[in-house]
């Protein structure tokens, strides 16, 4: 199926996408997207296809903790009544640049793409991260994606639905991170693939909770000052040894492919 990030007709729906992988790699790779692979919010960025790039009061009124899919759908709504279309999206979508040194991670990950599978569990949503990663040539060296659905209706008007529901009492209402990743790596312990190490790569509070779930031979790069790093660094203080994953804080992602090249070194 053609996607609407390729100028196709309406209307259409994202939720997930995958590709079949030649042989089972010894590591898996998570990213996250928002100002983790991307260096801004995707959905503050989409503002910018906004008149004026603002967004009037009554609509910023609208959000609620925890609800911010639902706040994104206002959003949506509010820039279809504007007359802003798939195309002014696609635009500020494929301009996002990339945070610093993720083109170089992401090189080296296709040098070495039989060790590992990579995946991305994201909070934004799948019709811009699918535009930005084929924009900037990167879309394929991932398995499966993980997003909110989203796509144009028969007016035009992007859409945006939650993930999935689910019991995490952290979590905001759309999005369990950790219930998406424990159910993949059910998925794929069911289909024969089990990984040596997981590395997961993010930034935000949401990226905190799968990340605790991680063990003590897996790898958490947070990134520096934000969130992520943030909580790890107050659940060290306040239960040392609970997070078990070792932790790698990154400014840039190619301290990233440095640790995971040393990694590779030392098992030759």
């Amino acid at each position: 199926m053609k996607r609407c990030c390729e100028g196709v007709g309406l209307p259409c729906l994202f939720k997930g996408v995958g590709m079949a992988s030649p042989r089972p790699p010894k590591y898996l790779l998570i990213f996250d997207f928002d100002e983790t692979i991307i260096n801004e919010n995707s959905d503050d960025s989409i503002v910018r296809a906004a008149p004026g790039q603002v967004l009037p009061e009554h609509i910023r009124q609208t959000f609620r903790k925890g609800f911010y899919n639902e706040y994104m759908q206002h959003v949506l709504a509010y820039l279809g009544d504007q007359g802003v279309k798939m195309g002014d999206f696609k635009t500020v979508y494929e301009n996002i640049p990339l945070s610093p040194g993720m083109p170089d991670l992401f090189q080296f990950l296709s040098k070495n793409h039989e060790l590992f599978e990579i995946i991305l569990i994201s909070d934004a949503n799948m019709f811009g991260i699918e535009c930005n990663l084929r924009a900037a040539g990167f879309y394929s060296l991932f398995r499966k994606i993980f997003s909110n659905p989203s796509g144009f209706d028969k007016r035009g008007y992007f859409t945006l639905g939650p993930y999935h529901s689910h019991k995490c009492l952290d979590c905001p209402a759309n999005m369990c991170k950790r219930k998406i990743l424990t159910e993949y790596l059910a998925e794929r312990a069911q289909e024969e693939v089990e990984f040596e190490r997981v590395f997961y790569v993010g930034d935000g509070a949401n990226d905190f909770c799968p990340s605790v779930s991680l063990t003590s031979a897996d790898v958490a790069f947070p990134r520096k000052g934000y969130p992520m790093h943030r909580m790890t660094q107050e659940m060290e203080k306040q239960q040392p040894g609970a997070f078990q994953a070792t932790v790698v804080p990154w400014e840039s992602a190619t301290e990233v492919a440095r640790y995971l090249q040393e990694l590779l070194k030392k098992k030759c």
